[in-house]
């Protein structure tokens, strides 16, 4: 993994909008994995900008988002179909019918994840997929002890996941208690990954997924076994890393290489 020491959330927010724009640029019909949450806002909100300001172009590229809580339709005010859209989707140039995210208010969720992975499938798998990081160590809805072979498909929520998301809610009775995700065995396949995270109260995580041991129970530390994972921090994520010092002269020397490559 590649990890980018950033100086706070603005900063975290600005580098990897600028990271993915890059991506798009080089491939204007990337398949993009998205994510929701807090983390990722300030991250759409400067991709909103590079395409209002400087023409950066989405009408090709084709998302999937991660995940979806089982029992909200797309226009209830918490899902994750209304967040994006509020927050992403109408703000740029992105064909809708290039949109997937998971819906959760269906008959039968676990054929809808099976119909899900094949559209990804059909798209040619994911180019970049995006993701932020729980508390206790999720991707997506993959709670602690998810199969790193997992695919699309329904899952309970654990109680910390739910306790933290009740935030979004009038009441924690309220926040449902399946969502469908993407798997790790889905989430591994795409080309490249990119991580966001910030703040302290992620700083113990962020040390266990990057510097732990892999394991099931910090669903984050597969992409230890990702050959293209990066990781953009603010101070406070990564406050509790042991090899700060390390990361930090491989960002500012990296260019070193390039130039050895270039001649």
């Amino acid at each position: 993994m590649e990890i980018i020491i950033t100086s706070d959330y603005e900063d975290m927010s600005r580098v990897s909008a600028e990271y993915i724009a890059r991506e798009i640029k080089n491939k204007h019909d990337l398949v993009l994995g998205l994510a929701t949450g807090d983390t990722p806002i300030g991250t759409y909100k400067h991709l909103i900008n590079l395409h209002n300001e400087e023409g950066l172009d989405f009408s090709k590229v084709k998302s999937f988002n991660l995940d979806e809580y089982v029992g909200l339709a797309p226009l209830h005010v918490n899902s994750y179909n209304y967040f994006m859209r509020e927050n992403f989707f109408k703000h740029v140039n992105i064909n809708q019918e290039n949109v997937f995210v998971p819906q959760g208010h269906i008959d039968d969720p676990e054929q809808f994840s099976f119909w899900y992975e094949s559209q990804i499938q059909k798209a040619g798998g994911i180019d970049l997929q995006v993701l932020g990081i729980g508390r206790d160590g999720h991707i997506g809805f993959n709670e602690p002890g998810s199969s790193f072979a997992s695919r699309t498909r329904v899952k309970a929520l654990y109680k910390q996941t739910i306790e933290d998301n009740a935030r979004f809610f009038n009441h924690i009775d309220e926040v449902p208690r399946f969502a469908v995700t993407m798997g790790i065995g889905t989430i591994l396949e795409s080309r490249k990954i990119l991580l966001i995270a910030n703040g302290r109260s992620k700083a113990d995580v962020v040390a266990q997924f990057i510097e732990g041991p892999v394991t099931s129970q910090v669903t984050a530390s597969a992409l230890q076994l990702h050959c293209y994972a990066t990781v953009i921090l603010d101070e406070d994520a990564a406050s509790k890393l042991t090899r700060k010092e390390y990361y930090n002269w491989v960002r500012d020397n990296k260019h070193m290489v390039q130039k050895r490559v270039g001649r």
